[in-house]
């Protein structure tokens, strides 16, 4: 083979574009690793095929460490490996690979909650406190619940509307949570509405100041010098004279 036969040898096999290759089945690691899984499935021992998985599972794990516990993420790996290699990897793998026909199947539907709340402002931990309070016996305890229970509510509704709310609405919202089991003592004093406002503005206010202020910074501090035209012509006018 002459020089010119060589070196036009040697460019037929390095212009070899990915257009003209397999596509990638999981593109993160590379075609390399794709082709050590093709040299792996040629391979007739499947001993040797075992020991050769392990080795790839291995060089997976350095170019994208799985994420969660080492048990986890191994078995991920293996998995992965499955599927690169069309589901047909016939080693002695550790774990329990993923079937292809569960892998396929739609996940289950969603059980979203389907109540509807007139008054979404108090919140379901506070629905779940109330009905905790139900089943506590009468006495002391539970009376300073009620009332504990009553200043949180008129917090979370100054904390949305920002205007006054009266004991008796307080009253009514908590009888008609409850179904009737808690009943807010006459005698019962909440906290005062402008007491509660004035807390919800300084926690506004000291937000607002930890919060970067863009505008501030951004703007230019004005110079030092930029009257001094004025001077100079002052200067040259005292001279003339």
């Amino acid at each position: 083979m002459t020089k010119m036969n060589l070196k036009e040898a040697d460019r037929s096999d390095t212009l070899t574009y990915n257009s003209n290759r397999s596509d990638l089945i999981i593109p993160e690691y590379g075609r390399g690793i794709h082709t050590m899984i093709a040299h792996m499935m040629n391979l007739a021992d499947k001993e040797e095929r075992s020991k050769c998985a392990a080795a790839i599972v291995s060089v997976m794990g350095s170019v994208v460490p799985p994420e969660g516990s080492e048990e986890e993420g191994k078995n991920k790996l293996w998995n992965q490996l499955q599927s690169m290699t069309g589901y047909a990897l016939d080693v002695e793998t550790p774990f329990d690979l993923l079937d292809p026909k569960v892998r396929d199947e739609a996940p289950s539907r969603l059980n979203y909650p389907t109540e509807t709340s007139r008054a979404g402002h108090f919140g379901r931990t506070l629905e779940a406190m109330i009905e905790m309070a139900k089943k506590l016996e009468d006495g002391e305890e539970k009376s300073i619940l009620i009332v504990k229970l009553a200043n949180a509510m008129k917090i979370h509704f100054l904390t949305w509307n920002r205007k006054t709310v009266e004991r008796s609405f307080i009253s009514d919202q908590l009888k008609e949570k409850s179904g009737g089991a808690l009943l807010l003592p006459d005698d019962a004093v909440l906290e005062s509405s402008a007491e509660i406002l004035r807390s919800i503005r300084k926690t506004s206010d000291a937000l607002d100041r930890t919060r970067p202020n863009k505008k501030s910074s951004n703007q230019k501090k004005p110079s030092a010098n930029r009257n001094s035209g004025g001077n100079r012509t002052n200067s040259k006018n005292y001279r003339r004279r």
